[in-house]
């Protein structure tokens, strides 16, 4: 088990049941660069990857 697998199983626990939108969660990966600049690389790669069509994945 991955260290972050803790904040996938924790956000799973809390936030399973719920639906969220793109815009939703766009809005709350920017506060969160905005509170920590320093994770601006890895949440604009994590948004990139999330952004890309499941075909370009091979």
């Amino acid at each position: 088990m991955y260290f972050t697998d803790r904040g996938i199983e924790e956000l799973v626990s809390r936030r399973g049941e719920e639906e969220v939108t793109l815009e939703w969660l766009g809005a709350r990966l920017q506060a969160f660069v905005d509170a920590h600049p320093d994770f601006e690389t890895a949440i604009d790669r994590l948004a990139t990857w999330l952004a890309r069509d499941d075909e370009d994945e091979d």
